[in-house]
């Protein structure tokens, strides 16, 4: 044992210190189309082709809206409604729910404009993995596709989806940027050699004028990290010595949505639309649609003029705009007033789920 030790020590210099995880700049070719993305970096997206069109709003254009009555619940669809809100609540009595007596269930129109723009994203960057023989596309099978000619196939409108897809012939074999294409990198904890200093007698070899039982006095202990050898296998190339590199295109397809709800009642906080639907009376689809004109309700319109040239100017400078659709949705609201013992109380009842809200309940502090 004791002679393996003393052999440890050899160095040997073929074997190269570690390099970069990441090729060194100028390490790949330049393929056209492609240009300034380094390698594994896909931060920057790649600019698509300009639209075959150019579309102007349609200044005529009025946006027919169909005869739409507001909403109104019963009362006892109410009722239940906050009785089924109060159960939710612990600290609340079902009595006053029970009990309470109507004064009023006043409907409220409240529209909901919501613009969907559909876009796709492509990225790219030079990844690799090991090669251990495998079939290389490289451009001797032609030039690769510039990154908006890769053909993918799209999924259903308006869903988010990411796919990852090597570029053609694109791929290349080059040695190992980390080992050199040795296969091995030299051991950067015990610098080549095999051993260490002892940690418990620091390289002396004995403590209290004791000799070190841990590395028997020799003051030196087996690299644990490279078992004594000196080298470790490259985890870049995992002893291939060789790369296979290629272009990776990153294909982001997203559906970005804006809302709104005009803030008209001051005592229902308009957060609360968000987890609700409504009846969407209006839709309008298309590549691009154009801004609302003609609508009732002119903040509406107004809003749809702003939010569709916001999303124009947001994606159409590094996202292909695949699809639009903008809709207006009656979302149901119905303040409904009442009293109990003597005081008067109300609550909201909302969204096609007749969700409830109520700032106030005659027994918040009681407890069954």
């Amino acid at each position: 044992m004791g002679e393996q030790d003393e052999d440890l020590g050899a160095f040997d210099p073929n074997i190269p210190e570690e390099g970069p995880s990441a090729p060194p700049p100028g390490w790949l070719d330049v393929i056209h189309g492609y240009q300034g993305h380094k390698g594994g970096e896909e931060d920057n997206p790649l600019y698509p082709p300009p639209p075959a069109y150019n579309p102007q709003p349609e200044l005529n254009r009025n946006t027919v809206v169909p005869d739409i009555r507001v909403p109104t619940v019963s009362e006892d669809v109410a009722r239940e409604a906050l009785l089924k809100f109060v159960e939710s609540k612990w600290k609340y009595s079902s009595k006053p729910a029970r009990n309470l007596v109507f004064k009023e269930l006043k409907p409220i129109t409240v529209y909901r404009y919501r613009l969907e723009t559909y876009t796709e994203t492509r990225t790219s960057g030079w990844q690799f993995e090991p090669y251990n023989g495998q079939a290389v596309d490289g451009p001797q099978y032609g030039a690769s596709p510039s990154p908006w000619d890769v053909l993918m196939a799209l999924p259903p409108r308006f869903s988010d989806r990411v796919e990852k897809v090597r570029v053609p012939h694109s791929s290349l074999v080059k040695p190992c940027h980390k080992c050199n294409g040795c296969g091995r990198t030299r051991c950067g904890h015990c610098f080549g050699r095999g051993l260490r200093r002892c940690p418990f007698c620091h390289g002396h070899g004995s403590s209290r004028n004791k000799r070190c039982t841990s590395c028997q006095g020799r003051g030196r202990k087996r690299c644990t990290f490279c078992h004594g050898h000196g080298y470790k296998t490259c985890c870049v190339c995992h002893g291939n010595q060789s790369l296979l590199h290629f272009i990776q295109l990153t294909v982001t397809w997203k559906n970005d949505v804006s809302n709104f709800i005009p803030d008209r009642q001051p005592d229902f906080p308009d957060k609360k639309f968000e987890n609700v639907t409504g009846d969407p009376f209006f839709v309008d689809e298309s590549v691009l649609v154009y801004p609302i004109q003609g609508f009732p309700d002119q903040e509406i319109c107004d809003v749809s003029t702003k939010l569709i040239n916001e999303h124009l100017n947001r994606f159409r400078s590094t996202s292909r705009i695949l699809q639009q659709r903008q809709s207006i949705e009656m979302v149901p609201l119905t303040h409904a007033r009442y009293s109990y013992s003597g005081k008067d109380f109300s609550f909201y009842v909302y969204g096609v789920e007749n969700q409830v809200f109520a700032s106030k309940y005659p027994s918040a502090c009681s407890i069954l």
